[in-house]
């Protein structure tokens, strides 16, 4: 097969154990060295751009210094006696302070990866602040890109190619590809002197202690006076580089533009130590596989101008660790030639080591699933290697990291080609121990008495970890979230004990579907039935990703045994995969067990909650301690019983999903019934909105607060009113009966608010109303929401705007359905009147009159 150009994708957050959304851009690129910074700092000197003339003192400069470069000197003018020399991809030689690269003739015109980790992060950023939060640890990666050495006469140009767009090198279109995807050049090095075989011999000191934006940890001014190299390794197919920089960050802030960066003024400096690697991109490339919206698995995109379909066409390439069968035992399984092998954190507690390496072996049913055995195995840090190090891209690590932040990440590094999985990086957060906790306690303590008391044993908190870092681990393999599974299983066998053991309570460990809290303490499911693991729907898309396709020749001689793969889903429905959309439609609900029926499972649910609530006082009082332990349970588990609250709200305008290609029939999309929706809707008016008397405890509140619990348990159904009022839930409502084939099949936009009024006011309909303080706050708050809906204030559009800047479209509320708003407003003025005169309670009418005053307020803003 002829050379192609793929595509390139930087590195990101591909994955998080908490319920934010989970996968996120790669940093931009900092600013320009000589352009103002974002935070208003001065311009600075381009470091690369003024580098004195004499051969021996310069790395050179972007364009080239100001005269003409002195001619190389003698070798040993440059490479004294006195040099510590590394020999590998190519020699690296510590003269003094400096660090010099000999680039032999056949390492020009490679394409290598650099990849930049924090060896040791500035002390400030375990705290939250404006230069300190997430992703600023030991371990983090700060940068990547692809690198190309280029000769020009006695300079060496370093440049970061791109591969974005693609084509057969034998066609007549390639020229115009190459013409059109030249890549930025990030320095231009004066050969200082040449080596045996015309290598050329370039100092590089500056790349990795001044403010080279492409290179730089510190995203600001590096001060190179207060920097310096502090080792450099080299190894056949790749070098290794540490350097401590010093400098003042460009503070952190919304990277959306029109927004400011932080606040003007002196930053404090910081130092840290970076990490590099640079590593040689395989010669031969892996043979990539064709990914498909249907499968689960991360990618790499390019546009190809070679096809024959008179188009362009994107293409995307599955993310995948290179397996190739060496030899075959146990029932023709295949031993990989190359393992892929995981290193544990040496400085991981060590109580937490063992769970540790069970998360890695989790994996390997998987793959012996895809016919590979041993395919993935936990390697021992070596303790005497003095150039071993967790930040060399060839070692794969589980790190463990001293934060606050309760989270885990999995990104990985992968060759911009072909998606060929190069380095997988665990990020385990040392409070992670904290969210599992609390995630176990209020969906685990009805049924499992361990969790009754904090902290829990060892061997349960062992159990949680190891959950946790298999799902991270899954990212580093390729795996994307599958939000969809837990739908895809029938909710009456989550609480059988035989179905839990043999198929989980989701298909799949990579779904934000965490504890069991659907089943009953009355089903007795083990304990270990009761939290997730590697399922089915995580062996199957393993399969499809390393699954070996003997006889076909490229990507798509694969395609109709991947294709006969993918059709598996038309019978198997938990194969399938959704990542998610924009407003939580049904069958794609994080943080949610049992959504086949979300109205069931949350019922279910709520009886737990019920029964978790009367073990708060007793798990959160400790002797000798203070209340925050009890505050937090509490909190917690009324935010517990919040997310699952919002789950029948999801059904609302929504529908199922099943992605389908080609010939396949039938529909993707497919809306539930009126009759499902407004079930929903009187389940919430009657479990929601009515107060759920089983979360006010006002023993424990005396213990932890003078006041508050009416705001908190509002503010938990505010939640759900928030969630009922997205603007696209409330558009798909308006286009639901214009799409139907019969209109009044389908729910509407005034049915549902109408239904909404109802559940939320419903006291207004009685013979007296009465409405406690419980109800006429929720009753504010729905009228608070309605005003934002109908008077958007002006940092809503600008919001939208910024989100499209980013590529993020969100359609806002459409007119139409502001003005079935506004008639249900009207209608609801009417019955509050009414109500006014038939209540004998003094606060139920003094609450409707202003109920009244407010809605005249919100349907005419001005008057």
């Amino acid at each position: 097969m002829k050379n192609r150009i793929l595509s390139i994708v930087g590195a990101a957050v591909l994955g998080c154990t908490s319920s934010q959304p989970a996968p996120s851009p790669a940093p931009a690129p900092a600013p320009s060295a000589n352009q103002p910074g974002r935070g208003g700092a001065p311009a600075i000197p381009n470091p690369l751009g003024a580098a004195p003339a004499r051969g021996g003192d310069s790395a050179g400069g972007r364009g080239g210094p100001p005269g003409a470069p002195a001619g190389p000197r003698p070798y040993n003018r440059v490479i004294t006696a006195g040099a510590k020399t590394r020999v590998g991809m190519f020699k690296v030689h510590r003269v003094g302070e400096r660090l010099y690269f000999e680039i032999p003739a056949k390492e020009l015109n490679k394409d290598e990866l650099v990849v930049g980790r924090l060896a040791r992060a500035p002390s400030g950023n375990q705290t939250p602040g404006p230069t300190g939060g997430f992703g600023e640890y030991a371990g983090d990666e700060f940068g990547e890109r692809t690198l190309r050495w280029e000769r020009n006469g006695n300079r060496v140009i370093l440049r970061s190619v791109s591969f974005t767009i693609t084509a057969d090198t034998g066609l007549s279109v390639y020229r115009s590809v190459q013409n059109s995807n030249y890549g930025p050049v990030i320095a231009v090095l004066n050969v200082e002197t040449y080596g045996p075989d015309s290598a050329a011999v370039v100092d590089v000191t500056r790349l990795f202690t001044t403010s080279v934006p492409e290179l730089a940890a510190i995203r600001g001014t590096i001060d190179p006076t207060r920097s310096y190299i502090e080792r450099a390794i080299a190894f056949p197919d790749n070098v290794e580089i540490e350097a401590t920089q010093t400098g003042t960050p460009t503070p952190s802030g919304p990277a959306i533009p029109g927004l400011p960066a932080g606040p003007p003024g002196a930053r404090p400096a910081q130092s840290l130590v970076a990490h590099w690697s640079i590593v040689r991109l395989p010669e031969h490339p892996m043979q990539p596989r064709r990914a498909d919206e249907r499968i689960g698995l991360f990618t790499v995109r390019n546009v190809d101008f070679g096809t024959n379909e008179q188009v362009a066409l994107p293409r995307q390439y599955v993310t995948r660790w290179r397996l190739e069968c060496s030899d075959r035992k146990d029932g023709n399984l295949c031993y990989p030639k190359k393992p892929i092998v995981y290193y544990v954190d040496p400085d991981t507690p060590d109580q937490w080591k063992p769970w540790i390496r069970r998360a890695i072996l989790d994996w390997q049913p998987a793959f012996e699933a895809a016919g590979f055995k041993d395919a993935i195995v936990p390697g021992e840090v070596p303790a005497e290697d003095p150039d071993w190090s967790p930040e060399d891209v060839r070692h794969t690590m589980v790190r463990w990291l001293p934060s606050t932040v309760e989270n885990s990440v999995g990104p990985n590094v992968h060759d911009p080609r072909t998606g060929e999985i190069l380095n997988g990086s665990s990020m385990i957060f040392h409070n992670l121990i904290e969210l599992m906790e609390y995630w176990y306690f209020t969906q685990a303590a009805q049924v499992d008495s361990r969790a009754r008391t904090i902290p829990f044993p060892d061997s349960l908190m062992g159990k949680l970890i190891e959950f946790g870092v298999a799902h991270e681990i899954g990212h580093t393999l390729g795996l994307q979230h599958d939000q969809i599974g837990s739908s895809l299983y029938p909710i009456d066998s989550l609480r059988s004990p035989s179905w839990a053991h043999r198929m989980g309570h989701s298909p799949s460990i990579m779904d934000y579907s965490r504890m069991n809290y659907v089943a009953q303490p009355e089903d007795k499911l083990a304990l270990d039935d009761i939290l997730p693991r590697v399922g089915p729907w995580d062996k199957y898309s393993i399969m499809y990703g390393y699954k070996e396709i003997p006889g076909a020749k490229g990507p798509d001689g694969e395609r109709p045994t991947l294709e006969r793969w993918i059709r598996m889903q038309d019978t198997i429905p938990w194969y399938r995969f959704s990542g998610g959309n924009a407003f939580g439609q049904y069958g794609t609900l994080p943080e949610a067990v049992g959504d086949a029926d979300p109205v069931k499972a949350t019922g279910l649910g709520f009886k737990n909650i019920a029964r978790v609530m009367t073990y708060v006082a007793g798990a959160g009082t400790r002797p000798g301690e203070d209340n925050s332990l009890l505050l937090a349970l509490y909190d917690r588990t009324v935010g517990q019983w919040a997310t699952e609250a919002n789950h029948p709200a999801t059904m609302v305008g929504g529908g199922t999903v099943h992605y389908k290609a080609g010939e396949q029939s039938g529909p993707v999309y497919v809306p539930i019934s009126k009759a499902r929706q407004r079930a929903a809707m009187h389940f919430l008016a009657d479990s929601v909105f009515k107060t759920p008397s089983y979360l006010i405890r006002p023993e424990i509140a005396a213990r932890v607060e003078a006041a508050g619990m009416i705001t908190r348990i509002v503010n938990a159904q505010n939640r759900v009113l928030v969630t009922l009022l997205n603007d696209q839930r409330l558009n798909a409502l308006i286009e639901g009966p214009a799409v139907a084939k019969n209109a009044a099949d389908a729910y509407s936009l005034a049915e549902m608010i109408e239904d909404l009024q109802h559940g939320i006011w419903s006291e207004i309909w009685t013979g007296a109303p009465r409405i406690d303080a419980y109800r006429r706050s929720l009753q504010d708050s729905y009228l608070t929401q309605i005003n934002a809906k109908l008077n958007p204030p002006a940092a809503a559009a600008l919001q939208i705007a910024q989100l499209a800047a980013f590529g993020i479209r969100i359609q806002p509320l459409s007119e139409d359905a502001r003005s079935e708003l506004r008639g249900e407003l009207v209608s609801l003025r009417e019955a509050i009147r009414g109500a006014v005169a038939k209540s004998a309670d003094r606060e139920t009418r003094m609450h409707l009159q202003a109920a009244d005053h407010r809605i005249g307020e919100i349907l005419d803003p001005k008057r």
